[in-house]
């Protein structure tokens, strides 16, 4: 298929009224009532959002809490990228059960957003084929279809004519063409949508059965032919959105609730803008220095980076310029001997410290070097071990950072929930766009300290580091 200039493509797009659309959205999420519970498979899917939940589990105290916010919307954070495929099987059978029972107990209608990856990896289509079969027999109904929605412009993820691209420079390259598509757990050959489900379903929904939103109907405002497609769609089928902007997103919301309006129900596998759409989020400022970094803390920053994506070696590579910055290597590969670990962690842990309470920003980041060992599981579980170990220098910590940024999605879920043990978070918004920050809950190791996540393919090469120079007035 090969790559294509984003110019040629987005300028045969036929240009849209948003203010119209707006207008039309706002008057359709008016009488929507539903609440959204959005199920993030790492922590990066806040990236849209500002002044919502995130729970970082999923028991009945905090469903039952989620439930009880006056907001429409509360993520829970699952971070089953990093499960096996049992683990994510159960943990979604036990969370869907666990919505249907409160919402049933108070009388509330929901819809459950599968949110994950832009460049299409994660356990699909497990995960939403689990929630689909557990929420039928617990809540009884069926789920007519299930959209699929991996736009997301804040990182450079379009759905053209039926075809997932990721941007790289000034050029579109069709998903399955990347790095991301040879995930060692979740890989992939295929780059148009419908061929994509075929295969990961491994033919038990046919690329020729899916329904296919274009483009040209949405910039058409040709609502009420879309409202129909999705009206026709039964057993489960699938529903193929092409986006390139968030105004495509608010005209297919607007079709979708006219369905589900109609009696229609689906399930949703999506990136992050679907979320910040159907939740009536609205547009925020980037987040300042000022409202990051608590005026009366003159320790250093810290920096995690445990991502090995290309980007975040090259974003590395970048920040490594910064002679303010102390830069610590853990050498990952110890984990493959225990002895030698802690003696490591043990070094890294006394060289941060002396430096935060010095007022040194410090970068810790794994060995570029990638452990590849048997199967896909296996190579999970050596990245969850990585992940672990990095967090624990977190965990381990007695002066609190000036701020705290981690890079990647493992190791900005094992951070956040293990290092700092979050509970619960509020999501600040985004430092970067696509580039969330959480304020830490009570619970926390540091409480209301600004959490920067940082997924490991978002940003520009030198994105990091404009982050951490506006941190430390640089």
């Amino acid at each position: 298929m090969g790559k294509i200039a984003k110019s040629e493509v987005f300028e045969k797009i036929q240009a849209i009224d948003e203010a119209l659309v707006n207008e039309k959205l706002t008057e359709a999420l008016h009488d929507f009532n539903k609440k959204i519970i959005v199920l993030d498979d790492d922590p990066t899917g806040v990236q849209t959002v500002h002044d919502i939940s995130v729970y970082t589990d999923w028991s009945e105290e905090s469903i039952a809490a989620g439930f009880a916010e006056e907001n429409t919307m509360f993520f829970i954070l699952t971070n089953s990228r990093a499960f096996s495929a049992k683990e994510t099987e159960d943990v979604h059978r036990e969370i869907a059960n666990r919505v249907a029972a409160q919402a049933k107990k108070c009388g509330k209608e929901f819809m459950i957003i599968s949110r994950s990856d832009s460049t299409l990896r994660g356990h699909y289509p497990l995960e939403t084929e689990v929630l689909k079969t557990t929420l039928e027999s617990a809540a009884g109904g069926k789920t007519d279809g299930e959209v699929l929605m991996p736009f997301f412009k804040e990182g450079g993820r379009f759905t053209v004519n039926n075809t997932h691209y990721v941007q790289e420079g000034e050029f579109l390259v069709p998903a399955g063409e990347t790095e991301f598509a040879k995930d060692k757990t979740f890989s992939y050959t295929a780059s148009n949508m419908g061929e994509y489900i075929e295969e990961k379903t491994k033919g038990a929904y046919k690329a020729a059965d899916a329904a296919y939103i274009s483009l040209d109907d949405i910039r058409a405002l040709n609502i009420d032919k879309i409202t129909e497609q999705l009206l026709a769609v039964k057993d489960f089928n699938k529903v193929i959105v092409n986006a390139v902007d968030y105004v495509d997103v608010k005209v297919f919301a607007i079709a979708l609730l006219q369905a589900m309006k109609a009696g229609k129900t689906f399930m949703f596998r999506t990136a992050a803008a679907f979320t910040k759409v159907i939740g009536g989020v609205q547009d925020q400022p980037l987040l300042s220095k000022a409202q990051l970094v608590a005026p009366n803390n003159a320790n250093g920053g810290l920096i995690i980076v445990g991502s090995h994506v290309k980007k975040t070696t090259q974003q590395l590579a970048e920040l490594q310029k910064c002679t303010y910055v102390k830069f610590i290597e853990f050498n990952h590969l110890l984990v493959l001997q225990p002895e030698k670990l802690e003696a490591e962690l043990k070094r890294i842990i006394a060289e941060a410290e002396e430096c935060i309470k010095a007022g040194q920003t410090v970068a810790v980041f794994t060995g570029r070097e990638r452990l590849d060992v048997g199967s896909e599981e296996e190579s999970l579980q050596v990245s969850v071990k990585i992940s672990e170990a990095i967090t624990s220098i977190v965990q381990r910590l007695s002066v609190q950072p000036g701020f705290l940024i981690a890079k990647g999605g493992i190791t900005s879920s094992d951070v956040g929930t293990k290092g700092l043990s979050v509970k619960k978070a509020l999501v600040m918004g985004q430092v970067k766009p696509g580039i969330p920050v959480w304020q830490t809950g009570k619970e926390a190791k540091f409480e209301k300290m600004s959490y920067i996540i940082f997924p490991g393919n978002v940003g520009e090469v030198t994105t990091l580091r404009e982050v951490v120079d506006m941190l430390n007035d640089r």
